[in-house]
């Protein structure tokens, strides 16, 4: 437990399978709860808490991110604030908050993960009023417990946690705050440096984060969302929406009651050449989350001043912005100005999105972010979707992949 932020799992999820809700029609579907017993709001959240990364080297990582990103280093937990087996950053941005942890000795389990998977996600934590709850509701529902409820005091209070599985190795901690008015959780000081200067970008939350599975696996997962958490199945891409000549992926979007957390799930569907979910799996040597998408207010501004810290996005052909007006109507933003930064657009029945893609942020193909704004939009759009899809795969078919 002082590896890390997130609770070491005691085994994969034995999730619960069946049949999840589908379209054949080849159209992005909006569905319903893939299980309306669970409707009933019995995990009340209140948003994403942090998300935990494992990394070979974090106060590299911890610089990385504060350059690029404009991320202030808020904190840090080691083995100068009593913990001996790791080193932690707290990375933080508005109600941004990514914990960055790399263990001190070859024994530990984030050092296991992050040499199985390279640097990558382990932990999406959800912040909920009741942790006892939280875990008891969802593990009765047959959630894989990870963490039974632990209670973490320190001067400035106590924070109450647990935690269960998800896809791969990936988990959900459950996070309760009520008693605590200290920087982020016992055993993290505040981390100084007087000459590390940094300028937030206009990231100001987690709006998503996507998960990358096996062929087969989608469906099982859908499912262990709705059954245990009370998730709902708020959208469906199916291969005929997310396809090229040579690939295709099908994808469906898991949301809570009133959409604060979004988990969209992708698998690969059958194709001639290797699909970029598989090239993610092959590489990450299994489930894990393939991107987080972080909002922004000024899709614009904030493109430009990443892009002007040496941040690399995935370019999107000229052709796309040729064929935007058509395909998404009148927008507020000049266009000429969104072909100049690669930025994509999108509609729903409620709004429209802006949103552009990073490349990966370390050397294997795996992890990248999203940068978002939302302008009425709830959902998302199957042409950027397919849009991203032909991006990837360029990229791909660069690194001799596809």
């Amino acid at each position: 437990m002082a590896d890390s932020v997130a609770p070491e799992p005691e085994a994969e999820p034995d999730v619960p399978t069946g049949d999840g809700a589908s379209t054949g029609d080849g159209a992005p579907t909006a569905a319903p709860d893939a299980n309306p017993a669970t409707a009933e709001d019995f995990l009340p959240i209140n948003g994403t808490d942090y998300v935990e990364f494992y990394v070979g080297n974090a106060k590299q990582a911890a610089f990385y991110y504060a350059h690029y990103f404009g991320f202030e280093i808020a904190g840090y937990r080691g083995p100068e604030t009593g913990h001996p087996d790791a080193a932690s950053y707290l990375l933080r941005q508005n109600d941004i908050r990514f914990v960055l942890t790399t263990g001190l000795g070859p024994d530990t389990e984030s050092v296991r993960h992050q040499q199985k998977h390279g640097d990558g996600v382990k932990d999406i934590a959800i912040c909920v009023d009741d942790a006892r709850s939280a875990f008891n509701e969802t593990t009765k529902r047959g959630a894989t417990a990870v963490q039974e409820p632990e209670v973490i005091e320190g001067e400035d209070g106590r924070i109450v946690r647990s935690a269960i599985g998800t896809y791969g190795d990936t988990i959900h901690s459950f996070v309760e705050r009520t008693d605590y008015d200290g920087l982020f959780m016992p055993g993290f000081d505040p981390y100084e440096n007087e000459f590390l200067q940094t300028e937030p970008a206009g990231l100001r939350l987690v709006d998503h984060c996507v998960g990358n599975v096996y062929l087969g696996d989608m469906e099982t997962y859908v499912n262990y969302y709705a059954e245990t958490m009370g998730f709902k199945n708020m959208l469906h891409f199916s291969d005929d929406d997310i396809s090229t000549e040579y690939s295709a992926l099908m994808s469906k979007v898991m949301s809570n009651g009133d959409e604060i957390i979004k988990f969209p799930l992708n698998e690969p569907a059958e194709g001639e050449k290797k699909s970029q979910i598989e090239e993610y799996l092959d590489f990450y040597q299994g489930e894990g989350v393939q991107h987080v998408a972080m909002l922004t207010d000024d899709i614009i501004e904030t493109v430009r001043d990443l892009r002007s810290r040496g941040v690399e996005f995935l370019e999107t052909p000229d052709a796309y912005f040729d064929m935007l007006p058509e395909r998404v109507g009148e927008i507020d933003e000049d266009i000429e100005v969104l072909r100049d930064l690669n930025i994509q657009v999108d509609r729903d029945p409620d709004g429209y999105l802006l949103q552009i893609f990073t490349k990966p942020q370390q050397d294997r193909p795996t992890l990248f972010y999203e940068v978002i704004q939302r302008k009425g939009a709830r959902t998302f759009g199957a042409g950027n979707f397919k849009a991203l899809f032909e991006a990837i795969e360029r990229e791909q078919a660069k690194r001799g992949n596809l």
